[in-house]
């Protein structure tokens, strides 16, 4: 049975340069209230290794860690129905997604989205780019951390992330 699944607040300073989006939590995040709570999702454990904190430190820590380092995180789904965690299983005819608009307007130093796999640049691409006021943003869909997502080994993802997330550091240079 599908049920509607609410996705978290947005992790967000005002002066963030990075936007990082997932498509909706799955379930392990959604019974946590924190985004990456499944233990097989490789996010935290990038993220430490890329900005340099302990991926197993408290989800306080690593959620500072992130505002200090300008990035923010959120979801492209606001709501959806679902049976499970698979992006997959998410009802299309269902999904509500964030007010990007609003969040842009208040973010303006945002000059790079990463998608955080494949269904959360499509679900952004079809449902938010058509309607999105803000152009002077890059786009970086990059592979999925999700332990569904195995066609990449770690430090394939490693790489990736580091190529996008340097490339943003370096623009507040």
């Amino acid at each position: 049975m599908s049920v509607r699944i609410v996705s978290f607040e947005p992790i967000a300073i005002s002066s963030a340069r990075i936007l990082i989006l997932g498509s909706i939590p799955g379930e392990a995040s959604l019974k946590a209230g924190q985004y990456y709570a499944h233990t097989r999702n490789t996010f935290w454990k990038i993220m430490g290794e890329l900005i340099g904190f302990d991926a197993q430190a408290p989800y306080e820590q690593r959620v500072a860690a992130l505002k200090l380092a300008g990035i923010a995180l959120w979801d492209v789904l606001h709501s959806c129905y679902r049976e499970g965690s698979l992006d997959s299983a998410i009802k299309n005819d269902s999904i509500e997604v964030n007010d990007f608009n609003a969040f842009l307007a208040q973010h303006q130093h945002i000059t790079r989205v990463c998608f955080n796999g494949a269904a959360a640049a499509q679900c952004y691409q079809k449902h938010v780019l058509p309607t999105c006021k803000h152009t002077a943003i890059d786009y970086m869909r990059l592979p999925s951390t999700s332990p569904a997502h195995a066609a990449l080994s770690f430090e394939q993802k490693v790489m990736a992330w580091r190529t996008a997330i340097g490339i943003a550091h370096a623009m507040q240079d």
